[in-house]
C-alpha cells in the first residue's frame, strides 16, 4: 500500500480541512518528454535513463538499460558519430555530456565483469526466424528477435561475425580484441550462428522462406560503385573500401609517394590515414562537402566523424573541401595528376541544391594514384530479384522489402544508411516488425515525440562543470594497431553522469514537494505509476505554477483547468 507524505504538517482544525482546489484556473501535470539524446540516437538508446542509473551507482543496471536498445556498446562507443551529443541540451549550457565515452566505458565494464545479457534463451518450440549477415544490422536484429522469444539462426558468409566493423574499420579506431570479446558474449546468448554460409551458394532465399517464419537480410554493400571522370578511369583503379579491407586483412597495401582519396566519409578518412602510415609523403582528400565541426552542426559537412577528421589533419592528411575533380591527367593509362576545381552550391527552383564547378578555379595536383571512396552497393548477383534494378534494397519504414512480404532488411544494404548506429536501429526496428508480421498484428506505431527543448529547463539549479575528455595518443605515437583514443576513468564517468540534466524526466530533487505553498504535492514512499514519487493533490492545488517553474528538468507543465 502506498503511503503519502506532505511537505508540511497540518493539525486538526487548520486549513487542511478546507479544500481550495476549486479556486484555480490552471493545474500542473507531469509531462514526460524524451531527451534530445534519446530522440537523436539512430540506435534508439535512452542515454538519460542509463546515466541516471550510473549516477546512483547502479552500474550493471545502467548497462542493462543501454543494451535494451544496443547490444554492442563497446563497439559503438568507439565508432559511433554520436548525434546524441550534438543534440544534448547541456551543450547550450556549457558542453555536451560525453555520452559516447560513457557508452564505451559501460560496454568495456560489461566485458570485464562478464555480465550476461538480460534475456532468456528461447523455448524449444519457439518459432524460427532467419537473419542473413552478422554485421551490426544482423546482430541487432538477431538479438532483438531473441528478446521477442524466437529461435534465431544467424548466417554469415565469412568465418567471423562483425561485418564492416571487423573488415573495414582500422584497429587504431576499433581493436580486434574488443570485437572478439563483445561478439563472443552476444553470440552465446542463445542464437545459432552459422559462419561461412553464403546466400545463393550454401542456401537459397526460397529455402529460407520455407524453413523460417520471417527473414532479415543484412548483407551490407559489398560491391564498389562505378567511378570515372568523363568516362576515363585509370588502368589500376582500386576502390577505397577494398583497399582498406586489403590493408586490414593482409597488413600491407601498395605504396605511393602522393595519393588522392575521393570522398568525405569515414572510409575515405580511414584510408587516407592508412596511406600516411604506409609511408605516402602526400595524402589528399577531395570532397564536395565542408569540413565538419565538433561544436556545431554544419548542414553540408563531411559525413566522416569530426574527431577522425581532426586526427587526420593532425597526422598530415590534406583535405580539400568543396572541391571536385575536373579531369584526370594520364601518361598512357597511368595517373600522374588531377585537375581540381572549387564547387559551389546552387539552389534549384524546387529547393534542391546542385553542386556546380566554379569556372576559373582549376588547380593541378601531381599524384601517383587516385582512389575513389564514394560508396558501395549491394551485390546484385545474390539479390537480383529483390533489388528491382536498384543498387540498394527498396523497403518501407520498417525495413520490409517492397513486394516481398516477410522479408526485411537493414544496414548498408538500404538507402540513406552508412553508420553502425543506424544499422543497429534498423535491426531493432525490423525485429519488432517481423514479430508483428509473424503474429499477424499491425505494424508497431512509430513514435515521433518531440524532444524537450533547452528553453524548457530551469538551469538555476545546475552548476557549470567541465566535460571530461578521453586521452588521445600524441601523433608521434600513433600506429596502425594501437588504439588512439583511450577510456575515461571510473571517476570521470561518474562526473559525466552527474552532468546530465535529466531532460524531460523526474530527477527526484524534491523541489515540487518542498516549494509548493499549499502542500498540494504529495510524496510517495513507494513508486507511483510511471516510476515517480510525486503526485498532485488537486483538492488543494490552486494552480500557482511554482512547481512547474521550479522543476529543473522540465518534467512538470501547467494546462488550463476546464
Amino acid at each position: 500500500m502506498i503511503t503519502y507524505n506532505r511537505g508540511g504538517y497540518a493539525n486538526p482544525g487548520t486549513a487542511i480541512q478546507f479544500k481550495t482546489g476549486t479556486w484555480r484556473v490552471q493545474k500542473p501535470y507531469h509531462l514526460h518528454q524524451p531527451a534530445p539524446c534519446h530522440s537523436d540516437c539512430p540506435a534508439g538508446e535512452d542515454a538519460q535513463a542509463y546515466l541516471a542509473k550510473l549516477e546512483l551507482g547502479q552500474t550493471r543496471q545502467a548497462w542493462e538499460t543501454l543494451v535494451q536498445a544496443n547490444p554492442i556498446p563497446a563497439i559503438t562507443g568507439r565508432v559511433c558519430y554520436h548525434p546524441c551529443e550534438s543534440g544534448c541540451n547541456r551543450g547550450q549550457y556549457d558542453e555536451a555530456v560525453a555520452i559516447h565515452s560513457v557508452e564505451r566505458w559501460l560496454g568495456d565494464e560489461a566485458i570485464r565483469q562478464g555480465w550476461a545479457y538480460p534475456l532468456s534463451k528461447p523455448d524449444k518450440d519457439a518459432l524460427p526466424v532467419a537473419v542473413v549477415g552478422a554485421g551490426p544490422a544482423g546482430l541487432s536484429a538477431a538479438y532483438h528477435l531473441l528478446r521477442q522469444g524466437y529461435q534465431v539462426t544467424l548466417f554469415e558468409m565469412l568465418s567471423q561475425a562483425g561485418g564492416t566493423c571487423r573488415s573495414a574499420i582500422p584497429p587504431y579506431r576499433l581493436p580486434r580484441q574488443v570485437i572478439d570479446e563483445e561478439l563472443e558474449r552476444l553470440l552465446a546468448c542463445g542464437m545459432e550462428f552459422l559462419p561461412q554460409h553464403r546466400l545463393g551458394r550454401d542456401i537459397s532465399l526460397d529455402e529460407l522462406q520455407q524453413q523460417y517464419r520471417s527473414v532479415f537480410l543484412g548483407p551490407g554493400a559489398q560491391k564498389s560503385r562505378d567511378w570515372n571522370i568523363d568516362g576515363v578511369t585509370p588502368r589500376d583503379l582500386h576502390s577505397g573500401l577494398n583497399f582498406l579491407k586489403e590493408w586490414i586483412h593482409v597488413g600491407a597495401i601498395p605504396q605511393y609517394n602522393s595519393v588522392v582519396v575521393v570522398g568525405g566519409g569515414n572510409t575515405a578518412v580511414d584510408l587516407a590515414r592508412v596511406m600516411k602510415r604506409e609511408g605516402a609523403a602526400e595524402v589528399h582528400i577531395i570532397t564536395h562537402n565542408a569540413l565538419p565541426d565538433a561544436n556545431q552542426i554544419i548542414p553540408d559537412a563531411m559525413p566522416a566523424l569530426p574527431r577522425e577528421v581532426e586526427q587526420a589533419l593532425e597526422e598530415g592528411v590534406q583535405i580539400h573541401d568543396h572541391r571536385g575533380i575536373r579531369r584526370l591527367i594520364l601518361r598512357g593509362e597511368k595517373v600522374i595528376g588531377i585537375e581540381m576545381v572549387h564547387m559551389k552550391n546552387i539552389q534549384q527552383a524546387d529547393g534542391s541544391i546542385q553542386r556546380t564547378a566554379f569556372e576559373g578555379t582549376e588547380t593541378v595536383l601531381h599524384v601517383d594514384q587516385v582512389i575513389p571512396a564514394i560508396g558501395q552497393q549491394v551485390d546484385s548477383e545474390d539479390f537480383s530479384n529483390l533489388l528491382q534494378q536498384q543498387i540498394l534494397f527498396p523497403h518501407d519504414a520498417w525495413g520490409q522489402i517492397a513486394h516481398h512480404p516477410g522479408i526485411f532488411s537493414g544496414g548498408d544494404a538500404c538507402p540513406n544508411r552508412g553508420t553502425v548506429a543506424m544499422a543497429i536501429g534498423d535491426g531493432h526496428r525490423a525485429a519488432d516488425a517481423m514479430h508483428a508480421y509473424i503474429q499477424q498484428q499491425p505494424m508497431p506505431e512509430q513514435k515521433a515525440d518531440k524532444a524537450i527543448p533547452y528553453t524548457a529547463l530551469n538551469l538555476n539549479y545546475h552548476e557549470h562543470a567541465k566535460r571530461q575528455r578521453s586521452p588521445v595518443l600524441p601523433v608521434e605515437e600513433r600506429s596502425g594497431e594501437v588504439e588512439i583514443e583511450g577510456s575515461l576513468s571510473d571517476e570521470q564517468v561518474q562526473h559525466e553522469a552527474r552532468r546530465c540534466l535529466s531532460c524531460g524526466n523526474c530527477m527526484a530533487c524534491d523541489n515540487c514537494w518542498t516549494l509548493c505553498p499549499d502542500s498540494a504535492v504529495l510524496k510517495t514512499r513507494e513508486q507511483a505509476m510511471q516510476g515517480r514519487h510525486y503526485i498532485f493533490d488537486y483538492d488543494y492545488c490552486k494552480g500557482c505554477g511554482i512547481c512547474a517553474h521550479e522543476c529543473p528538468s522540465g518534467y512538470i507543465a501547467v494546462k488550463e483547468d476546464l
